[in-house]
């Protein structure tokens, strides 16, 4: 028997997109805090029930034990619930940083600096006038030492 659905099925490369992250980041916060306030109105009702109506045969600090032990997973399940939906806000922005914003960037440095090396370099006009070399300065296509003996002979 095959199930056929109107909707579109989901698949990984649905995730290339920013706005398809967003909406999955937003359905799934969505979710998680809708399941956060079903928990917490079963822990509320099972709280006031427990209150009102205490097992017999119990001692207050048996029956306060006992209730910490039924009703505190209930808050522990709320409080992840919870914290889960705000993971999401940090799941939408690590993505579209790490997958889109930083790719960008290196794509645009690199064509920066490929559109850098396509200018021939001897072509290119100075701005401003030349700079003049001071009279007692060797000609820079003269060897190291070279300049080394003409300081000591000048010395």
């Amino acid at each position: 028997m095959r199930r056929t659905t109107s909707a579109a099925e989901w698949s990984g490369d649905m995730l290339d997109r920013p706005e398809m992250v967003a909406a999955f980041a937003s359905q799934l916060r969505q979710v998680l805090s809708d399941q956060a306030a079903y928990v917490a109105r079963i822990r509320r009702d099972a709280e006031a029930m427990w209150k009102e109506n205490p097992p017999d045969g119990y001692s207050s600090f048996e029956a306060w034990w006992r209730h910490s032990r039924v009703a505190s997973p209930f808050a522990e399940i709320q409080e992840h619930l919870e914290a889960a939906a705000k993971l999401t806000f940090r799941l939408e922005a690590r993505y579209r940083r790490h997958r889109h914003e930083i790719p960008q960037e290196r794509q645009a440095a690199a064509q920066a600096k490929q559109d850098a090396a396509a200018l021939p370099s001897g072509t290119a006009e100075p701005v401003g006038p030349p700079k003049r070399q001071p009279e007692s300065a060797p000609p820079l296509d003269s060897d190291f030492m070279d300049m080394i003996r003409r300081n000591q002979r000048s010395a």
